[in-house]
């Protein structure tokens, strides 16, 4: 009885040590989101990569998770907005965008091109968050043409390329995980 008890005890000790090294959060989808940025003009540019239905908000944090992190918040009525394209940020940048409004500004004389990262995550449809680096959209964008964006890991895609990686290699922020 003491043999059982001990193969048994060693059984769950196993599992738990298992469960505890997997590094995936529990409801992260089954493959990367992301969410395309490039730079016009001195323009931020978003392209969430397939239209966003019913986007009540939208938010912009730049240097998440760290003391300098600064956040944008646009938001829309109900039932939402769709929203596919998107100028985030710039000289001539307007507070408005049809029915998205910017609800938080950034702070006065902040300069989002010192910040390392953005991440843009999505309110009203079920949506992921996404991630670039700032310093590689500003270098990288003059590069390549109008219609490429930055996709984070996935590298600058046109809508082609967009249209045949998603659901293979990452999803589209507003994409359902497949799985």
């Amino acid at each position: 009885m003491a043999d059982i008890t001990r193969r048994a005890c060693a059984a769950l000790l196993v599992v738990a040590v298992t469960a505890a090294c997997d590094t995936k959060a529990q409801f992260a989808p089954s493959l990367p989101p992301e969410a395309g940025f490039r730079v016009d003009d001195g323009v931020l540019k978003l392209w969430t990569g397939t239209p966003c239905e019913g986007v009540t908000g939208l938010r912009l944090t730049f240097d998440s998770g760290t003391q300098a992190s600064t956040e944008q918040v646009w938001t829309a009525p109900r039932p939402g907005v769709r929203v596919e394209r998107l100028d985030l940020l710039g000289v001539s940048f307007l507070d408005t965008a049809g029915p998205l409004q910017v609800r938080t500004p950034l702070p006065a004389g902040y300069d989002w091109t010192k910040a390392g990262s953005i991440t843009v995550t999505v309110d009203g449809p079920k949506a992921y968050g996404a991630k670039a680096d700032v310093a590689q959209v500003l270098r990288e964008s003059a590069s390549h043409p109008s219609g490429s964006y930055l996709f984070g890991r996935s590298g600058w895609l046109d809508a082609s390329d967009v249209q045949r990686e998603n659901r293979k290699s990452f999803l589209t922020v507003c994409t359902p995980d497949p799985e």
